[in-house]
């Protein structure tokens, strides 16, 4: 098989979807996060503060998602196929709370009457929250493995089969990790009543996390075994565990001292930890097979043909850092405390 630099076009690619996908957690997380504390906010005009911190890179963000999808199409079709048609429901579900969603952050500031806007507010705030239970769900699902027969067709047969306790535990970490992620950004773009509220909302998600995130790492070993055999026969690996838990532990450390830029630092590294460690447990699997081993998708049987990966890989090199130099163009152009006016949602 041919490589680059060492590696195989596969795992080159295996890379590049991971860093889109865990540059897409860091981005919409704390969208997220700060859409799910939105009815913890009594007040009118602290709501529009919080919507109006968000609302400048709100969209943008999304855009990690669409690059990360269609990466994932064109790298591994077959994985592509099979995930989405096997986990069917969450994904419309998701789709149907992200239009929702977009809708209330545009509409909640078109007219003035309370019961409106308390409607697009309620809607902001439950999408959400589910567009990161959901999302959470998704992997869960993912780590544990699916119901994959021949043909790489799905042999599941529960309506809701993808909602069980492994997966409602991973949704309810991603749910606590993006309401911490959101609460620090919110930090950084507020002042005064609201943002005395927030460190005080911070410290109650912190703890939200830190049960979550214990429960299901705990289950995570017991239970799941597979996804920690690498470490087992590579101690060299333990290091991204240690500094996963160095990250987790940085972040209530700097946000007692109110360094939130820091603790936005460790939190968004925290994301990013996470999901390498779910990389390096499955790679080079991407979606375990529970009915037989053989059926199993990996870089592999799932890549598209090398000479496409390798256009692909080009593309994609040049490709990135032009969304990366837009994305630090808005959040620099954008930077400071929330100051609303005319043109605020």
């Amino acid at each position: 098989m041919e490589t680059f630099l060492g590696l195989d076009y596969p795992t080159w690619w295996f890379l590049v979807v991971g860093g889109l996908f865990s540059g897409y957690g860091i981005l919409d997380g704390f969208d997220f996060g700060a859409g799910a504390w939105h009815l913890f906010f009594r007040k009118e005009i602290n709501r529009k503060i919080a919507l109006n911190a968000i609302g400048p890179v709100w969209d943008g963000n999304e855009v990690w998602l669409v690059i990360g999808g269609g990466a994932l199409f064109a790298g591994f079709p077959v994985m592509y196929a099979t995930l989405f048609s096997s986990m069917y429901i969450p994904f419309i579900l998701f789709l149907v709370f992200i239009i929702f969603r977009a809708i209330a952050i545009e509409f909640r500031g078109k007219e003035e009457m309370p019961w409106w806007r308390m409607t697009w507010d309620i809607s902001y705030s439950v999408s959400s929250i589910m567009l990161a239970f959901l999302l959470g769900v998704v992997l869960g699902n993912v780590i544990q493995g699916i119901a994959i027969g021949d043909n790489f067709e799905y042999k599941g047969d529960g309506f809701f089969e993808f909602l069980n306790p492994y997966s409602i535990m991973t949704g309810l970490t991603a749910l606590a990790l993006f309401m911490t992620h959101g609460a620090i950004y919110l930090l950084l773009k507020t002042e005064g009543r609201l943002f005395a509220q927030l460190t005080f909302l911070l410290k109650k998600g912190m703890i939200f996390f830190m049960v979550s995130y214990g429960i299901t790492t705990l289950y995570t070993l017991l239970y799941i075994p597979h996804l920690s055999e690498d470490f087992k026969n590579n101690q060299l690996l333990f290091i991204v565990p240690l500094l996963t838990f160095l990250s987790i532990a940085n972040v209530p450390r700097l946000a007692n001292k109110r360094n939130y830029k820091l603790a936005f630092f460790f939190s968004s590294l925290t994301i990013s930890l996470l999901l390498i460690l779910v990389a390096i447990g499955l790679y080079p699997n991407m979606l375990l097979s529970t009915v037989d081993p053989k059926y199993s998708i990996d870089i592999y049987n799932a890549a598209s043909s090398t000479k496409s990966l390798q256009i692909m890989l080009i593309i994609a090199a040049i490709g990135t850092p032009m969304v990366l130099g837009y994305t630090l163009f808005v959040y620099l152009t954008f930077r400071g405390k929330v100051k609303l006016d005319e043109t605020s949602y």
